[in-house]
């Protein structure tokens, strides 16, 4: 299987309140092509993806790689993560210098999505409609 990328839109997910209370007056966001990695355990960025969309680090966690080195990253604040009519919110994981926006296994599941290998894109588990799950 080769590698495929799939268009996504992130979004500074504390701007909503922000734009609603006046201090911006628009919610930070970017669209981009983010390559699909069950490898991954959740969203992965860079630093310019970071400082575009204003997102605060608010912590750093241990991570091993692939090829076993352990390295210390930043954790930000909340992502809207949007796939065409699916999206959740979780934090990313700051690389500085990746190249490719991951798109890990937290998004992929929590939005019902899975890797298609044959026709190398991302399709519902369920379908076209998302499988809401309720807390």
């Amino acid at each position: 299987m080769s590698v495929f990328k799939e268009k996504i839109t992130l979004a500074n997910a504390s701007d909503k309140v922000r734009v609603e209370c006046g201090i911006l007056k628009e919610i930070r966001s970017v669209t981009l092509d983010a390559m699909p990695d069950t490898g991954a355990w959740t969203l992965v960025i860079n630093e310019d993806t970071r400082q575009k969309l204003g997102l605060a680090i608010e912590e750093t966690a241990a991570s091993t790689l692939a090829d076993g080195k352990t390295c210390t990253y930043a954790v930000t604040e909340g992502v809207k993560i949007q796939w065409k009519n699916r999206s959740i919110v979780l934090p990313a994981v700051v690389v500085p210098d990746v190249k490719d926006i991951l798109l890990g296994a937290l998004p992929l599941e929590a939005m019902d999505l899975m890797v298609d290998p044959v026709h190398e894109q991302l399709v519902g588990v369920h379908g076209d409609q998302p499988l809401h799950v309720l807390y």
